[in-house]
């Protein structure tokens, strides 16, 4: 049974490949599929075209911040004020274009002052190195200067030490030197007749070692404390300053008050150093001949022996230790 029916099935197959109408449906079938498949090919590649003109044509804006503005003026004869140091450019055009002038930002503002004179003057930012297919739009589109002519002074510079009062006692600052003592201020005119003081800051807080050539920026000031804009050259100077510790040895003085108790008597009292090694300005150490001790009360004294006491050290001065040694001796009255 299952032999005729292969021998069946192969016979009907034979029958169907040799009709006509079936080989004309079967290549029918296969160009509508190869057709199809051509179509949908040629469509994607004409959509990626597309999409990558439209790319490169499209319009966009970009604003770019902080682009800085180059002065074209004689610098050597005129100064001027007024110009910003950065605007805001917005740039719109196809990004093709537009997006490598964005990105590289090798392009440049500037305003045109070569051919003014000294003067209030109203100007337009210009730029260039930017295709002409690109639109330019710089915020503020003008501006308004003042151009005067230059001038040039010299001024010494002063030192003005800051956080005095943590500046150690004992210690003294001594000569102080800056190099260069005089510096260069330029500006206009104007500005240069208002300069009162050429000044630098040293912090001297907790200063205990001497300070060679430390770098310290230059401040210009009017009359009343103001900073003034100039150019100064150069910007730092030089400072070094000798800190010293002077010193001298004085006696000490003990300070007593009250009785001993009972029958107890003062046989001796002293310190076990008589001398004390005392630091501070010079001036002040050649006034000090002695240092006290707080007040030492005998009636709480009981017995012989050493005891520590604290020194009453004036404020200019300093020592190595805040207390010393005094030994007391004591005996017992025998007058009975």
């Amino acid at each position: 049974m299952r032999r005729d029916f292969e021998i069946g099935g192969s016979e009907e197959m034979d029958s169907w490949f040799q009709s006509k109408w079936f080989i004309r449906i079967i290549s029918l079938i296969f160009a509508l599929s190869l057709y199809a498949f051509v179509t949908v090919e040629t469509d994607t590649a004409q959509d990626e075209s597309r999409i990558s003109q439209d790319s490169g044509s499209a319009t966009e804006l970009q604003v770019l911040d902080e682009v800085p503005v180059d002065i074209q003026i004689d610098s050597e004869k005129y100064v001027v004020s007024g110009v910003p140091e950065y605007v805001t450019v917005s740039l719109e055009g196809k990004t093709g274009l537009l997006t490598p002038v964005a990105m590289q930002r090798n392009f440049s503002v500037y305003a045109d002052l070569s051919e003014l004179e000294a003067g209030e003057h109203t100007v337009s930012l210009e730029y260039d190195n930017i295709p002409e297919d690109i639109l330019v739009y710089i915020e503020p589109e003008t501006v308004d200067v003042v151009i005067e002519e230059r001038a040039v002074k010299e001024m010494e510079v002063e030192v003005d030490f800051v956080n005095s009062a943590q500046f150690p006692v004992g210690y003294e600052l001594e000569e102080v030197t800056v190099s260069p003592e005089t510096v260069n201020l330029t500006s206009s005119n104007t500005v240069i007749d208002q300069v009162a003081m050429v000044k630098v800051f040293l912090d001297v807080g907790g200063l205990t070692e001497s300070i060679k050539n430390r770098a310290l920026p230059v401040n210009v000031y009017d009359s009343q404390g103001n900073d003034l804009n100039v150019n100064v050259d150069p910007e730092t100077v030089n400072v070094s300053v000798e800190v010293e510790r002077p010193s001298k040895s004085v006696k000490i003085k003990l300070k007593t008050t009250g009785k001993l108790p009972g029958d107890l008597e003062l046989e001796s009292i002293k310190p076990v150093d008589e001398e004390i090694e005392i630091f501070g300005e010079k001036d002040v150490l050649a006034e000090i001949n002695d240092i006290k001790t707080e007040v030492i009360d005998l009636s709480e004294i009981e017995s012989s022996g050493k005891i520590n006491v604290k020194l009453d050290l004036p404020s200019s001065v300093a020592t190595e230790e805040d207390e010393i040694e005094v030994d007391i001796q004591l005996r017992e009255d025998d007058a009975d």
